[in-house]
């Protein structure tokens, strides 16, 4: 999967928006991904006993945890495609020592185009939703093919 300059440039833009409020983008995120996902929790032990959107606003783990995912997200965006350095340790992490199945990454990227739409409204139109959905695409599969190199089934 490749995706134009064009495309890149509006993934860009579109991250822009979220670095100026990382820990409210990966709180939002984190959120929807739990509430949408329940099962996405268990792979969390410090978030398990958060069983409310109240719960996971009032956590300062959640937000930090979520800062942290969109860090290493937008630090793997910028390299357009070139992010096989980032995404290896990544891969390695999560196959081997968390257990994400990919299910679960499709899942947190759903979320992120949800919380998109809901923070940008109109700056996140079609185009920039297409784009943003092909790099998070071509992120899934190329952590998959990570992850079958490493031999998780994930």
């Amino acid at each position: 999967m490749v995706l134009s300059d064009g495309e890149w440039q509006q993934v860009l833009n579109t991250w822009g928006k979220v670095e100026a409020d990382i820990p409210g983008y990966g709180q939002e995120v984190l959120i929807r991904l739990f509430q949408g996902h329940p099962e996405t929790l268990e792979k969390f032990e410090k978030f398990k006993n958060l069983k409310s959107e109240g719960d996971m606003k009032a956590s300062e783990d959640l937000k930090k945890h979520g800062t942290t995912v969109l860090t290493a997200l937008g630090g793997i965006l910028k390299k357009k495609g070139q992010h096989q350095a980032e995404l290896a340790p990544l891969a390695q992490s999560h196959a081997n020592k968390h257990k994400i199945p990919i299910k679960y990454l499709e899942f947190i990227s759903e979320a992120i185009i949800q919380v998109l739409q809901a923070k940008q409204g109109g700056n996140f139109g079609a185009d920039a939703q297409s784009a943003m959905k092909k790099a998070l695409q071509l992120f899934r599969n190329d952590i998959a093919a990570k992850y079958k190199e490493l031999g998780f089934q994930g």
